[in-house]
C-alpha cells in the first residue's frame, strides 16, 4: 500500500480546527456561564489532542514523507506507517472525547497510555528503516534526536501516573514531572523534528557548513540541561543552576550562528517563495528569537519564580511555542511542499491565524504583567474570547476551502 502524505495531512488540518474549537469553548467558559462542560476536562482534552492529534500526527506524517522521498531503492514497506498513524488517530480521538466526558478516567488514561506506546512504535520503526535509506541529508540525525526526546518525555507522564496510583502526590514533584514532559515535547520532539524538516527542505547535507553539525550538538545537549529552566523555582544546587544558565546562553549563541548561516546560504530559496510564505518565515523567525531570549531571561531565579507563579505568563509562553512557532511552521512546510492545495481563501485564513496568534500573545502578556501587581484588566476574558473566535474562524477557512479544492 502506498503512503499518501496529502491524505494524512488533511486529517492534520481538520485536527487543528478541533484544537481551535476546544480553545474557543474554554475561553467561552472563562468569560461566560456554560455549566454543561467541566473546564479542567476541556483543558485536558485540548492539550492531549493538540499534542497527539495535531502536532505529533503531522510530524510523524512529514517524517514518513522524508523516508519516502529518500527511499530510492524501494527498500521500505510503508504499509506499517499507515497502521501507526491510524493507531495514533484512534488514540487521539478517544482522548478528545473521553477527557471531556470523564476527565482523568479509565478510558482517557488507557488511551493516553496507548498513544505513548504508539510513539514508541513509530520511533522503533523509523530507526530501523533509517538504515535502509542511502542519504547524506543532515535531517536524519535531527529526526532521531526528536524521537529520542519524544520517548524520554513519557517518563514525566509515567511519574505522574505513579503518583496518582499511589496517591502520594507532592506539589514540587508533581510540577517537575509535568514540566519534564512539556519541556521534552516542546523543546525536544517538536523543535528537533521541525528543524529536521527545515534542513531537509533546504537540502542541507552532512558535508555542508560545519555550523549545522555543531549546532545540532550544542542544541541537543543544551536541550537536556535546559529542562532545569523549568524547575528553577526549586532549591537547586549551584552546579545544576550554573549548567542550566550556560545551556540557555549556548542556545541563544548557537541559534544566532545557525540562523545567520541559513539566511546567508539559502537566501535565494526564501526570496523565491510566495509572499504569504515569506511572511510566515519572518513571523516564525521572530517568534523563535523571542523564545530563546525568554529562556535566557528565565535564568534569573526571581524572574523564573514570578513567571511560573502566574498562569497567564505560562499560557502565553506555551502558546508562543505551540502556535507561533510549531503550528505556523508546520502549516508553512505543508504549503511550501504542496502537500495540499492553496487558494486566496486559505491564504487569508493563514494570515488571520497569525494575526490571532499575535493578539493572543499580546493580551496574555499584558494580563500576565498586570497579574504581577495583582491588577485586574477589565474585559480581558471577553477580549481573549474574541481572539479565540478569530483563531477558530481562520482555521475554519483553511479547513473548509482545503476540502473544497
Amino acid at each position: 500500500m502506498l503512503f499518501k502524505t496529502s491524505f494524512w495531512i488533511r486529517f492534520s488540518v481538520f485536527n487543528l480546527l478541533l484544537v481551535a474549537l476546544l480553545g474557543l469553548l474554554m475561553r467561552y467558559k472563562i468569560g461566560f456561564e456554560f455549566p454543561l462542560l467541566d473546564q479542567k476536562s476541556l483543558q485536558h482534552s485540548h492539550s492531549h489532542f493538540a499534542f497527539a492529534g495535531w502536532v505529533s500526527h503531522t510530524l510523524m506524517t512529514l517524517i514518513i514523507s522524508f523516508l519516502q522521498r529518500h527511499d530510492l531503492k524501494n527498500n521500505i514497506a510503508f504499509k506499517k506507517y499507515n497502521s501507526i498513524l491510524i493507531g495514533n488517530l484512534i488514540c487521539s480521538y478517544v482522548m478528545l472525547f473521553s477527557f471531556i466526558i470523564q476527565g482523568y478516567g479509565a478510558v482517557s488514561i488507557t488511551f493516553s497510555t496507548l498513544s505513548i506506546f504508539v510513539s514508541y512504535w513509530f520511533a522503533y520503526v523509523f530507526f530501523k528503516d533509517c538504515k535502509l535509506i542511502d542519504t547524506n541529508s543532515i535531517a536524519k540525525k535531527w529526526f532521531k534526536a526528536a524521537l529520542f526526546f519524544n520517548v524520554i518525555s513519557s517518563l514525566g507522564t509515567f511519574a505522574l501516573a505513579f503518583m496518582m496510583a499511589t496517591k502520594n502526590i507532592h506539589q514540587n514533584e508533581y510540577l517537575a514531572s509535568i514540566y519534564f514532559y512539556l519541556h521534552f515535547q516542546y523543546n525536544g520532539w517538536f523543535f528537533f523534528a521541525c528543524m529536521g524538516l527545515l534542513l531537509d527542505y533546504l537540502k542541507v547535507t552532512t558535508s555542508a557548513n560545519r555550523i549545522y553539525s555543531r549546532s545540532f550538538i550544542g542544541l541537543f545537549w543544551s536541550c537536556i540541561a535546559g529542562y532545569f529552566l523549568s524547575t528553577l523555582w526549586l532549591d537547586l544546587p549551584l552546579w545544576i543552576y550554573s549548567i542550566t544558565a550556560i545551556s540557555a546562553v549556548v542556545q541563544v549563541v548557537v541559534w544566532f550562528f545557525l540562523f545567520t548561516t541559513i539566511i546567508k546560504e539559502h537566501k535565494s530559496i526564501f526570496i523565491n517563495l510566495p509572499d504569504y510564505l515569506k511572511y510566515l518565515v519572518v513571523f516564525i523567525s521572530l517568534a523563535l528569537i523571542v523564545k530563546f531570549l525568554l529562556q535566557l531571561g528565565s535564568t534569573v531565579p526571581a524572574v523564573s519564580e514570578l513567571a511560573f507563579g502566574f498562569r497567564p505568563i505560562v499560557i502565553a509562553y506555551l502558546h508562543l511555542i505551540l502556535l507561533a512557532i510549531i503550528s505556523l511552521f508546520l502549516l508553512f512546510y505543508v504549503y511550501a511542499n504542496n502537500f495540499i492545495a492553496i487558494n486566496k481563501r486559505t491564504i487569508l485564513g493563514l494570515i488571520l491565524f497569525s494575526k490571532g496568534v499575535i493578539l493572543n500573545e499580546v493580551v496574555l502578556g499584558i494580563q500576565g504583567v498586570a497579574s504581577l501587581s495583582y491588577t485586574l484588566i477589565p474585559y480581558v476574558n471577553e477580549v481573549l474570547f474574541g481572539i479565540a473566535i478569530l483563531l477558530f474562524t481562520s482555521i475554519l477557512l483553511v479547513t473548509f476551502y482545503t476540502k473544497k479544492i
